[in-house]
């Protein structure tokens, strides 16, 4: 067996740089976001979906079930479609009741579990489930898009261009559970399946299919056909809160691995030395494009849109002398966009990615994590404090005892034990907070390690508390990606940063702010249709509206 060649590539980004919350909250997704890798596989398979089960009254009402083998097993979306009224539909968690509800089943359900999932599906979390029930989801329709286009249809005619331009999506989920929540399988019991193997990758798969479905729903209520321009063009929404962003700061391993994939593919194209005149063209194409996504990108809140329009003038200014002649092409490129904003930088990082898929794709298959947090441990302080001192820097600096420095307190919530932010000083709760709290923990053990080394596990004997801060420490010393270099609880922490990071590996755009606290996104907006599966379908990044 041969030795595997390893690309070149320039020094990668360090740490410092790119594990910064201002920079995270600035990220695009990329062809190696989950949702692409996803459906690259889909299209490498010629994955067919069929539909066995419509059971809709005229009104959209009932359930369906579509179907695909995919890997070498069969799968199955459920989608159960209720009346809600007006006054129950409702984005935040502590709703009840939804317009949709699903689950990805483990095979063809038969009509007993159809009739089950049916039953329990649009309970939620009130319901339970069993471990063929892979992944559990709700969503809402946009009532406005929805309505018009179903209205359009049945006058005969097609929806208003803008207004599908304008939402891009005809439902919103506002959760998509995995890995074991209310009784659905663990994780485990399908992490060595093929093509699901890659983080939330059942997940990604349940997304595409729901998306399926809106597009069947609205043709049916409306009578007619949409064009498949449109169709490609409506994706769904995902309103997504606090409760994803601790996943960040739990899992350090694999965030270290997204991370490091993501900084390892930049490096690589950074690397090559000329450009032909059709990548070069290519690249062009595609800055255009994303110039056009920028046009496109409009939302409420004033402060983020002031961030749009400033990137949309941004990038025009960099695409005025950007060319992708001469050596190393792409190095200078990120080298021009490093005069600019974070918002800039990342773009143009996405961007640069894109056209080399088979100098890229590879670095999926190593964005999960089969083996957890495990590594060599530290023998003794001397080491510990080393490792503070060469990876945790950051966490050293800020005055964790200022109001300002641990203002804030992460917690969950009993009702529905999903994770908070309190405010410490003016709200109940601090005793119960939850330890998201790296820097101040890796700060206090550096303070607490004796001059004299000794091993760590009498240090750990005489100060238990410590426990957490020297498994980071170890953790740090081989996954340089793993942690964020902020402080997490001091009142300048914006978690709406990390909500972006991690929905831009779920391959998210359109990224519209709500608070600091919670936003909404577009998912699959652009992806190949069910019918559009072929090795050519993979040309979605930053979409457009387009005929």
């Amino acid at each position: 067996m041969k030795d595997e060649v390893i690309p070149p590539h320039v020094p990668l980004r360090p740490p410092d740089e790119v594990m910064r919350l201002a920079r995270m909250g600035s990220m695009f997704p990329t062809r190696l976001s989950f949702l692409r890798s996803m459906i690259r596989r889909l299209a490498r398979e010629s994955a067919q979906i069929t539909r066995p089960v419509w059971n809709m009254d005229e009104g959209g009402f009932g359930h369906a079930v579509y179907s695909l083998r995919f890997g070498g097993y069969e799968y199955s979306l459920v989608a159960i479609s209720t009346d809600l009224p007006p006054e129950l539909r409702t984005d935040r968690v502590i709703a009840t009741a939804w317009d949709s509800a699903y689950v990805l089943y483990d095979g063809v359900p038969d009509a007993d579990e159809i009739a089950r999932i049916a039953a329990a599906a649009p309970k939620q979390e009130a319901a339970r489930f069993t471990e063929r029930d892979l992944v559990l989801s709700r969503a809402n329709k946009s009532v406005r898009l929805f309505a018009h286009v179903v209205q359009a249809l049945q006058d005969g005619q097609q929806p208003d261009e803008k207004m599908i331009r304008d939402v891009g999506y005809l439902m919103r989920t506002t959760a998509v559970y995995g890995n074991g929540k209310f009784g659905i399988a663990d994780r485990a019991l399908i992490a060595d399946r093929p093509g699901l193997e890659g983080p939330f990758a059942a997940e990604m798969l349940t997304v595409w299919l729901i998306r399926h479905f809106t597009h069947d729903l609205v043709e049916h209520v409306g009578g007619g056909q949409l064009p498949p321009h449109i169709k490609r063009h409506l994706g769904i929404g995902n309103s997504t809160g606090l409760g994803m962003a601790p996943f960040l700061v739990t899992h350090p391993v694999l965030l270290n691995n997204w991370m490091m994939a993501r900084e390892t593919a930049l490096a690589r194209v950074r690397a090559i030395e000329t450009l032909t005149k059709a990548q070069q063209d290519r690249l062009a194409d595609l800055s255009h494009r994303a110039a056009k996504h920028l046009a496109e990108w409009d939302v409420p809140d004033p402060s983020h849109q002031a961030r749009i329009v400033t990137l949309r003038a941004d990038w025009q200014s960099i695409l005025s002398d950007l060319k992708f002649d001469g050596t190393r092409p792409l190095d200078k490129a990120m080298e021009q966009a490093a005069r600019y904003s974070f918002d800039v930088q990342e773009m143009m990082a996405a961007l640069v990615i894109e056209p080399f898929g088979e100098l890229v794709d590879g670095l999926c298959d190593c964005m999960a994590d089969p083996q957890g947090p495990f590594c060599p441990p530290l023998s003794d302080t001397e080491a510990l404090r080393a490792n503070i001192r060469d990876h945790f820097n950051w966490a050293l600096l800020p005055d964790y005892d200022a109001e300002t420095g641990c203002g804030q307190f992460w917690y969950v919530s009993e009702a529905k034990q999903e994770p908070r932010l309190g405010l410490r000083f003016s709200e109940p709760g601090a005793e119960l907070e939850s330890p998201l709290d790296i820097g101040r923990q890796i700060k206090a053990l550096n303070a607490a390690l004796p001059e004299q080394s000794q091993p760590v596990s009498a240090f750990l004997a005489a100060f238990p508390q410590h426990a957490m801060a020297v498994d980071r420490v170890q953790l740090g010393a081989v996954h340089p990606y793993a942690e964020i270099r902020d402080n997490l609880i001091a009142t300048s922490c914006l978690p709406i940063d990390m909500l972006r990071c991690k929905l831009s590996f779920f391959g998210a755009s359109k990224f519209d702010p709500k608070s600091d606290r919670w936003t909404r996104i577009t998912l699959c907006q652009g992806a190949p249709l069910a019918d559009e599966l072929t090795e050519t379908a993979d040309d979605w990044w930053l979409p457009v509206f387009a005929r």
